[in-house]
């Protein structure tokens, strides 16, 4: 086994040695690709990418880890995709900075989320057309790069939050036109089309905030990025008390993918932060049209879902996902091993095809999607990882995603601080979610919950799901079901869980209709929704409705003790229950 040394300080003639690192991470993987088997120790600090980092079938057997891994002297080290931006000048209390041709949608000062500048809702009485809106007020005559607002859209579907630019402002009479950008108003227009108790909607309505003006800019740590001058882009900041342009650090994430893996075997990533990427795909003429989860619609006709007398919804007939900024695709064999995910701008972790990807011991925050995302391949196990304050920007996307993945286990982990759901298995077989903590999810939008599984789980109980052990607690908005069994779910056991501080607890009675699915020996604090007549396709065995709180805890103990982190961290949920007495 080869070992090379990378540190930025370092220089990419040297050998590669302890004493003679490599400066940069390109350089450590030519190395490592034509020693074969190999070791990558990164040395404390930051690497800025210019480029994503691509792996191949050629860096198969090549492990990247922080000098020290494991040990009390393990070295801090950050992959970055941001430039730190400098040159500041102050007008008016506002930090500008001209920044060339620099796109971005998120901000990050001395290592804090600075929110985009917005207000709520369009200025005035304003009504929908066909190309905008039309509103009585003038202010919006008065936003100085109106190409670069965004609208966004809560709640048009309770599950849903789009986002759709601004093309044009510009005055008729006493009116002011607001022309939106296409083809991502059209798009919504198709998509979002539902009834509902007698209620027929039609199109995204009005928005429910509007971002990225400079007059916008009233809240002290909020930013906007004017790009009305092509390549020559100004960032304006205003900053928080405190704050001092000399001294604080501000980073713009500009890379979309930090790193790339295709067709990697038997490889590792052990201790590495990876931080600072974007997605600019939203702001663009096509928007955000999204739909549901971590996908969004972009053309290509909509179909409609009859979900009981009276109540339809339209949905896309084929959507695309919110990428994410570390992806593994078709890999095998591969440990990502005490990572952390923060300050991204979509999913921080995506798998996608191949087989045996373990995700352990992991940390992902501050995202503005989910957390972790895995798509089809087979034998993936993700285990005490602690994913939360993710769905920043788009408030659909759950902590952790399951699609169609041939036996996955996702066990031991903590999901909180989310908009919407915890944990998603959406088809699959042999999928189990074993023994994890989701609290505080459902904070923003509805109809979801803290587990939410939908579809097929297999073929037969040998294949079937399994959701076993868990503590569902404090899913926040109206209309949701702490542990969620939806739209046709299949071959599926849900056993021994506790669920707590829901809207509602569970859902036996569904469209298209549970089959198959045994619930058994659960907690709740309320009966699940059906309980008085569970469909033919659901057993109800053994379960306990306990309302008396200090009852259900002491009953449920054992649940509580071995759900959550198997390593707390400091402020997780698991740490508490950790500390606290088993009875609480």
């Amino acid at each position: 086994m080869f070992h090379f040394h990378v540190a930025p300080s370092g220089d990419d003639a040297g050998p590669g040695s302890a004493e003679r690192p490599f400066a940069g991470l390109e350089r450590a993987r030519e190395a490592a690709r034509e020693a074969g088997k190999a070791v990558v120790h990164l040395r404390a600090g930051t690497y800025v990418l210019d480029r994503t980092l691509e792996l191949t079938e050629a860096d198969s057997g090549v492990v990247y880890q922080a000098y020290g891994y494991g040990t009390s002297g393990q070295e801090e080290v950050v992959v970055s995709g941001g430039r730190r931006i400098t040159g500041w000048r102050e007008r008016d209390g506002v930090w500008i900075a001209e920044v060339g041709g620099l796109d971005t949608r998120q901000l990050y000062v001395d290592g804090r989320r600075a929110v985009r500048a917005g207000i709520e809702g369009i200025p005035g009485a304003a009504t929908a057309t066909v190309t905008g809106y039309v509103t009585d007020s003038p202010e919006p005559r008065g936003w100085r790069s109106p190409a670069d607002v965004e609208f966004v859209y809560r709640g048009v579907y309770p599950w849903t939050e789009a986002r759709c630019a601004v093309a044009g402002v510009s005055a008729d009479g006493g009116s002011t036109v607001i022309t939106m950008a296409q083809p991502a108003y059209g798009w919504a227009a198709e998509l979002y089309n539902s009834t509902w108790e007698g209620q027929t909607s039609r199109g995204p309505g009005l928005p429910t905030r509007i971002e990225n003006d400079a007059a916008f800019l009233r809240e002290p740590g909020t930013f906007v990025l004017d790009r009305s001058r092509p390549g020559r882009h100004v960032l304006l900041y205003l900053p928080r008390p405190g704050e001092d342009p000399e001294r604080t650090r501000v980073v713009a994430p500009v890379l979309e993918t930090l790193l790339r893996a295709v067709g990697t075997r038997d490889a590792a990533f052990r201790g590495l932060t990876f931080a600072d990427a974007t997605w600019l795909r939203p702001g663009r003429p096509e928007g955000f049209v999204h739909y549901h989860g971590g996908d969004y619609y972009e053309g290509g006709g909509v179909e409609t879902a009859v979900l009981g007398e009276g109540a339809s919804v339209t949905y896309p007939a084929a959507s695309a996902a919110i990428p994410a900024c570390v992806t593994f695709h078709d890999v095998a064999d591969v440990e990502i091993e005490g990572c952390r995910f923060t300050r991204l701008g979509a999913y921080g972790l995506g798998v996608s095809g191949g087989a045996g990807v373990t995700v352990r011991r992991c940390d992902l925050d501050t995202l503005a999607g989910g957390g972790i995302t895995v798509s089809g391949g087979r034998d993936v196990t993700i285990e005490d990882t602690w994913v939360h304050h993710a769905g920043l920007d788009y408030s659909g996307s759950p902590g952790i995603s399951i699609r169609g993945v041939h036996r996955c286990t996702v066990a031991s982990n903590e999901v909180g601080d989310v908009p919407h759901c915890g944990i998603v298995v959406d088809s699959g077989t042999g999928v189990r979610v074993l023994r994890n903590l989701t609290a505080d999810t459902m904070q923003v939008l509805a109809d979801g919950g803290g587990i939410y599984v939908s579809g097929a789980q297999g073929s037969s109980p040998q294949d079937a799901g399994l959701v076993l052990g868990n503590v569902v607690e404090d899913t926040r908005t109206p209309y949701n079901f702490g542990l969620y069994t939806d739209y046709g779910a299949s071959w599926l056991t849900v056993e021994g869980n506790l669920v707590r501080r829901s809207d509602n607890t569970a859902v036996l009675t569904v469209a298209p209709p549970l089959e198959n699915v045994v619930y058994r020996g659960n907690f709740w604090d309320a009966d699940p929704v059906g309980l008085d007549s569970p469909p033919d396709g659901v057993t109800y065995e053994g379960n306990a409705t306990i309302e008396d709180g200090q009852e259900l805890d002491t009953v449920t103990a054992g649940i509580r003790a071995r759900a959550g982190l198997a390593s707390p961290r400091p402020g997780s949920r698991t740490e508490g229950y950790r500390a606290a007495p088993q009875a609480m």
